[in-house]
Parts: C-alpha cells; structure tokens; sequence
C-alpha cells in the first residue's frame, strides 16, 4: 500500500504568504537582520543569479519568497506602484523590531504605538515595497473592553433614519458617506 502524502509539506500550514521581491537575496539578508528570519532553502534559474524560490522562516512560520519576473508577469510591489496586502507579526519588542526596520530602510505607514486594542502596533513598508505590521501584546483584554474603548474614541454620530414614509427614528449608526452609497 502507497504511503499517504502529506497535504502541505512539514512546518506548512493551510495558507503561507508568498513574496515577490526585486532583489531576492538582498531581501533574504534584510529579513534576517529585521526579522530574525532564517532562510530553509534558496532555488536560483539557470542565470544563477534569479531566485526562483526561497522559503524563510520567521518565528514559528515560514514564508515564501522569490524574484520578480516581468517576462512571464511576475511583478514586485515596487513593479506595481505599492502592495495591495501585509503580513501581520506579533512579537516579543515591537520596538527593537521597529528600530531595526527603519534603520534598514523601512518607510513608516502607520507609526508604532499603543492601541485600545491593547496592543503596540505599527506598520511599515521595507525596501522591498512590502507592507509589514507588527504587534506585540501588552494587555489581555475582553472584546468587551475592547469595544467600549472603541466607542469611547470613536463616538457614533447620529443619524436620521427612515423606518416608513411618515415615521424617522434618530439611531446611533456610522455615518455613510455619499461616495460609498453611489457605489453600490
């Protein structure tokens, strides 16, 4: 009887995020100096110097990289203008993690504070043109709680809104922009 193959290789889990970066090796050395990452294996093209695919793993997750390849329509973020996702770290020091990534060369999308979350958050775009947010946890907080802060920072407005043709109730709803309903 064949022996059963795995359906992800071993330390994979369902979803692993895939980057597309100019400069594969370069890259490999930034995320190893910001992140800590350690690189599994490194595949270059016949050229030997395209990276084909690399795996590096940061913490207890590994995550895919390679070069871009515009001749077969493989573009980086900094191909396309900017990144239409993020990865999302938690980790131990968000600030010695946020020291090292600006120093390397990483540009401040959303600076690195404390939220009513009840987390130290912040995000970056590294030289790369990847967006990076990390969080470390300094308070355990409720859902609860975490709504409650939510509201107390971001007060609902009061709107006006038709329940017939003759009858209105005033009710507590996030105001929606014309844009957004012009949309849909």
């Amino acid at each position: 009887m064949p022996k059963k193959i795995a359906v992800q290789p071993k330390g994979y889990r369902t979803a692993t995020a895939s980057l597309i970066v100019r400069g594969a090796d370069a890259a490999l050395d930034f995320y190893a100096h910001v992140f800590g990452a350690e690189t599994l294996s490194r595949a270059y093209a016949q050229d030997g110097v395209t990276v084909l695919q690399a795996e590096m793993k940061i913490g207890n997750t590994i995550i895919r990289l390679g070069d871009e390849m515009p001749a077969f329509g493989v573009l980086s973020p900094l191909s396309l203008g900017g990144s239409g996702s993020a990865v999302h770290l938690y980790v131990e020091d968000a600030d010695e993690l946020w020291t090292r990534a600006l120093d390397g060369g990483s540009t401040v999308a959303v600076p690195l504070a404390e939220t009513y979350w009840g987390e130290r958050f912040g995000r970056f775009v590294d030289p790369f043109g990847h967006v990076w947010s990390v969080a470390q946890r300094v308070e355990a907080l409720t859902a609860a709680q975490v709504r409650a802060r939510a509201e107390a920072l971001y007060p609902a407005e009061p709107v006006e809104i038709a329940v017939s043709e003759t009858e209105f109730d005033t009710a507590y709803v996030e105001p929606v922009s014309e844009e957004s309903t012009a949309a849909a």
